[in-house]
């Protein structure tokens, strides 16, 4: 009966230091296996989206408690951009969660039991110098290395070359993370729905030198050509997770 504890049961609250997300686009025919029943493909044109949020999150704790009682981690995370129907017609825009990696074993352990986050164990590191702001990841099993520099002080930045969006508005829609996150639950066919609390958000775009990128050269991505669409920064952020709350595959609450 695990599933019933992974239901998101905890609000939680944090800082996050920085957040820095890298959207991919790829053929929609790629990504719409990912998508699990309920769940829609969120497109721009022929393409899907995938991001790979990096994060500095800190005092991570219960929202019961105050700051003081939280933890720093380092996290990593790849989701898909989905849209969640209701039958009243609300079209709720969220993320599907394909992988999540962390610096401590805590939050492995907690993250997992709790949640169906999907977290691994890595060695992150985090370097935030002047303008600049670097990430690196070494992924247990190497399906999840990533090395990236993000300049900071080209805000707001053009969008990437090849990018598929138009202009900055249309690639600021995929700016995750986005309000929601969805979790489905194949045991009682239901989604699991996450509402995301943050404040003063405004994302911006920066230019970005992506060193190294593993998650997409395996399993159903192998043999792809993901095209990085945009990437934006947030820093100095209040964020955070309500409790999870369950609705049926058509979007009715349980």
């Amino acid at each position: 009966m695990r599933h019933l504890l992974q239901r998101h049961p905890v609000a939680i609250r944090a800082r996050f230091a920085h957040s820095l997300v890298l959207t991919y686009a790829l053929p929609s025919a790629v990504l719409h296996p990912l998508v699990p029943p309920g769940l829609e493909l969120d497109t721009y044109g022929d393409h899907g989206f995938v991001a790979a949020a990096l994060v500095d999150t800190r005092a991570l704790r219960p929202a019961v408690l105050p700051a003081r009682f939280g933890a720093n981690y380092l996290l990593t995370g790849y989701r898909v951009f989905t849209r969640f129907r209701t039958p009243g017609g609300r079209v709720m825009r969220g993320l599907r969660i394909l992988r999540s990696d962390t610096d401590r074993r805590l939050m492995m352990l907690g993250g997992n039991l709790l949640t169906r986050y999907n977290y691994r164990l890595a060695r992150i590191r985090a370097r935030a110098e002047g303008e600049s702001l670097e990430f690196r990841v070494d992924s247990a099993d190497g399906r999840a290395d990533l090395h990236v520099r993000a300049d900071l002080g080209s805000a707001p930045a053009p969008l990437p070359a090849g990018s598929p969006f138009s202009d900055a508005r249309a690639a600021r829609r995929f700016a995750g993370p986005l309000p929601y996150t969805f979790e489905y639950e194949p045991q009682t066919r239901s989604m699991i729905v996450i509402k995301a609390f943050r404040a003063h958000w405004d994302p911006q775009p920066v230019s970005v030198d992506v060193r190294r990128l593993t998650f997409f050269d395996h399993g159903p991505f192998a043999g792809t050509r993901p095209l990085l669409a945009n990437a934006f920064h947030v820093a100095d952020l209040e964020y955070g997770w309500e409790r999870g709350l369950r609705r049926t595959e058509s979007g009715s609450e349980r």
